[in-house]
Formats: C-alpha cells, sequence, structure tokens
C-alpha cells in the first residue's frame, strides 16, 4: 500500500505542468527519463491493483505472455517520433501516453516479469537491443527533421543514446547468460 502511495505522489508530480514543461523541452530526457518514470509509476501501483483485482489478472495474465506482449506494443509506439511529436501538440495524445505508460506498460510490466520463463525474459531483451539499435539508426542517419518540435541535433543525440541504451541491455544480456541468479549466498 505504501509503495502505491508514493507512486500516486510522483504520477501527481509528474503531471504538474511546469514538471511536463522541463520534461518535454528536451526529447532525450522526454523519452528516456520521463516515459521510463511513467512506466516506474505504474509498476509501483502494480501490487494494490493485484490486491485490489486478483482475478482480473489471473484471467487475463495467467502465464505473462499478453502483459508482456503489452507492454511491448506500447513501448515501441513511444519510440515512434511521431508518437513524440503529437504528444506535445494534441492533448489527447498527452493525456493517452500520460494513461498508457503507468497502466498499459508498467502494471503488465511488473505483473508479468516474474511469470516469464528464461527464455521470455530474454527475448525481451533482445527485443529491446534490437528496437533500440534501430531507432539509433533512425534517429541518428536521417537527414531531415523527424520531429517538429525537437532540432535534428536533439534528435541526434536522443539515436546516440538509444544506442547506448541498445549495447547496455546487450552487455546485461550477455552477463545474465553466464550468471545464474538462483543461487543463495
Amino acid at each position: 500500500m505504501k509503495q502505491a502511495i508514493y507512486g500516486l505522489g510522483l504520477y501527481i508530480f509528474m503531471m504538474l505542468p511546469p514538471v511536463i514543461t522541463l520534461f518535454e523541452s528536451i526529447m532525450v530526457v522526454h523519452m528516456h527519463m520521463q516515459m521510463p518514470l511513467l512506466v516506474i509509476i505504474g509498476m509501483m501501483f502494480t501490487p494494490y491493483l493485484k490486491k485490489k483485482f486478483p482475478g482480473f489478472f489471473e484471467a487475463c495474465n495467467q502465464n505473462g505472455i499478453p502483459g508482456i506482449v503489452l507492454f511491448l506494443i506500447i513501448m515501441s509506439y513511444w519510440m515512434l517520433p511521431r508518437a513524440m511529436d503529437e504528444a506535445l501538440t494534441l492533448p489527447l495524445v498527452e493525456i493517452f501516453k500520460f494513461i498508457s505508460l503507468p497502466f498499459l506498460a508498467g502494471v503488465p510490466l511488473r505483473d508479468s516479469w516474474q511469470k516469464l520463463m528464461k527464455f521470455e525474459k530474454n527475448s525481451v531483451y533482445i527485443f529491446f537491443s534490437v528496437l533500440s539499435g534501430i531507432m539509433a539508426w533512425i534517429y541518428i542517419a536521417s537527414p531531415t527533421q523527424l520531429c517538429n518540435n525537437y532540432l535534428v541535433t536533439e534528435q541526434r543525440a536522443l539515436g546516440w543514446t538509444f544506442l547506448i541504451t541498445g549495447l547496455c541491455i546487450i552487455i546485461y544480456f550477455i552477463q545474465s547468460l553466464f550468471i545464474d541468479d538462483t543461487e543463495d549466498y
């Protein structure tokens, strides 16, 4: 319960207009800070929601696959340049961002992750490393401005952060293959 209260406090803080303006003024901060924080807020709500609606999670996400697929779809959508651009210009898309990332990405991720087998978790790592590489290539190699609200230099900076993120995911994935995390110390 305490975690959900902290999540609610962070959620309210993230919805304050000056905070939204600050987070969305720089493209890298918008993509790699605001959006992950919204997902984390959803993860903080998950234990409370699972306790409040236990039948829903058992019926809809029994083995974790539907939840992780929903998470992957939502995260893939928000990585698109057009989605970021529309979140800045269309209030309904901004509202959708503040609903979809916590409740359609964060909650399913936390509910699904412990239910997934190692192969499925590894597939998520591979998916995100490949997606980060593709997004890095799109943002770095594009000669034109992809987002009307951000400069080309910000777009390239975002591309480099996607490349670094993808490399970090690959490094983590490789080390997880060699380290057994089920051992007791």
